[in-house]
């Protein structure tokens, strides 16, 4: 089987079913597991790289009036390469290629293709997924011990929360400049973790607030994740915003509960390792309770 991964959360799942010799194409945002960045790239953006976060939704708000696309794929490297199993996703046509992109990619190739398009948006949908990956790879069985490990990862982290005395509010911002709310399966794992986010909304997109919507929730845990950022580009991104007054009088900004994660590889991706972003959150959303074991590059706190 020759598969061709156009998102990076797939691209995690064929290499967690032992499948990573049968890849012959990525994408360019495809950074794990490290043998990924060898594959073909079949995808590249129309955003410029190191765009701060006002620029980047700029971008993407032009190209979503004009209906074009900030996605293109290498259709001439497709076709030689030529894979049969072609994974993609309906969920944002933000994060990744659309599969509508995708099917007209493969409608030039001869011959019949699977396409299996992802469009998770809640932890269960994730798990769902994986196992949907696996049957249509003829390996349901790995699959099946994949999100076997991860539900009992989930289910500890949650029944341990369980027992925490008090749920603080929380705000995990996914977008910085404008701020946004979480969404689809983040604020689902806020809830599991121990905490409350009142302005995130489980399974559903994520949406543009305000300061002052977020100085009125005053939020006691202020979880930093824009999407698709690692660690050290949301710091960079911190650093250089201009922040409000409602900023500095945030209960999280004042009490020294904020924190900056790496959301490419824990909270973007609907992959294995939304497991660890959420034992990520409990380690942030109760410390008390959790003893950190995730590494230091997956979070930090930000003064």
């Amino acid at each position: 089987m020759r598969i061709c991964s156009l998102l990076p959360s797939a691209t995690e799942i064929v290499f967690s079913l032992g499948l990573g010799d049968h890849l012959v194409a990525v994408t360019h945002e495809c950074d794990y597991p490290a043998e990924a960045r060898r594959l073909p790239i079949v995808t590249r953006t129309a955003i410029a790289e190191g765009g701060s976060s006002k620029d980047i939704d700029h971008h993407v708000n032009q190209a979503a009036h004009t209906g074009s696309s900030i996605y293109a794929l290498d259709q001439a490297l497709i076709e030689r390469l030529d894979p049969d199993l072609i994974l993609t996703q309906e969920l944002c046509e933000v994060c990744a290629v659309s599969s509508d992109t995708a099917r007209a990619a493969v409608q030039r190739l001869p011959g019949e293709r699977t396409i299996l398009s992802l469009g998770p948006s809640t932890i269960e949908g994730i798990l769902q997924t994986i196992e949907h990956v696996g049957a249509a790879a003829g390996v349901p069985e790995r699959a099946s011990a994949v999100v076997e490990a991860m539900k009992e990862r989930i289910g500890r982290v949650a029944a341990t929360a369980a027992t925490a005395p008090i749920r603080p509010r929380v705000f995990a911002m996914e977008w910085l400049d404008p701020p946004y709310t979480a969404g689809h399966w983040v604020p689902e794992m806020v809830r599991l973790a121990g905490g409350l986010d009142a302005l995130g909304r489980e399974g559903a997109f994520s949406y543009e607030t305000t300061w002052p919507v977020i100085a009125k929730w005053d939020p006691e845990v202020l979880v930093l994740m824009p999407c698709s950022f690692h660690l050290d580009r949301t710091l960079e991104e911190l650093s250089r915003l201009d922040l409000p007054d409602e900023w500095r009088r945030l209960t999280a900004v004042q009490s020294g509960r904020v924190y900056a994660v790496d959301s490419a590889a824990y909270f973007s991706r609907s992959g294995p390792r939304a497991a660890a972003g959420l034992e990520i959150l409990g380690e942030i959303i109760h410390p008390e309770l959790f003893r950190r074991t995730s590494p230091p590059d997956a979070w930090q706190s930000v003064r």
